[in-house]
């Protein structure tokens, strides 16, 4: 019987977590929402980062446990620029969900200027 130990690695480290980028065998995208992305008026780099939202793209999504506005927020981003939120009467089911380590994602439906506001509909996802 082999006893040797595994080397832990952060590679390994962050396949287990589930932040590794590789895809992951027998999975499914699960729609779940429709939505319209909350506060886009309050990212600052919404004009720069606006030419980057097109139709199909897909924007991820992370848990804000300790926003001091919505314990249940869910941030969404594209790239690294957080564009907005899960609309906070939308998003309870979603955060308890990722909270029990579920994966969330967003594609973009499409996109329109309303003045200064930049409305994003886009379908929320879940990976099982």
């Amino acid at each position: 019987m082999n006893k040797s130990m595994i080397p832990i690695t952060p590679g390994l480290l962050a396949l287990i977590s589930g932040e590794s980028q590789l895809p992951m065998p027998f999975t499914h995208e699960i729609f779940l929402l429709e939505i319209v992305v909350a506060g886009t008026t309050f990212c600052e780099q919404i004009k720069e980062i606006e030419p980057q939202i097109v139709p199909e793209k897909v924007l991820t999504m992370q848990r804000e446990p300790h926003n001091q506005h919505d314990t249940f927020a869910i941030a969404i981003y594209c790239d690294d620029v957080k564009i907005g939120y899960v609309p906070a009467d939308m998003n309870l089911v979603c955060s308890r969900l990722m909270d029990a380590g579920k994966h969330f994602f967003c594609r973009v439906e499409n996109k329109a200027w309303k003045h200064e506001w930049l409305k994003i509909r886009a379908n929320v996802y879940m990976v099982e």
